[in-house]
């Protein structure tokens, strides 16, 4: 499924292709935990989800932050 978020850090809006149907997307979004309703997913893919951050955003964020 295609899943399109803007960057929480950046305001950039990407478009990734990730494992996820639309009855676990639904599911999600109504309240199912992320890790639950998605469980294929990894760590990095539900935060996409989430917040619309990639990995290297975080890192970014993070060297920031010290």
């Amino acid at each position: 499924m295609l899943i399109e978020k803007k960057s929480m850090f950046t305001g950039i809006t990407r478009t990734l292709e990730l494992d996820v149907t639309a009855e676990e997307f639904e599911n999600w979004q109504s309240g199912m935990l992320i890790q639950d309703a998605m469980p294929r997913l990894t760590l990095d893919e539900r935060e996409y989800i989430i917040t619309g951050v990639l990995p290297h955003e975080w890192d970014e964020f993070m060297e920031r932050e010290e």
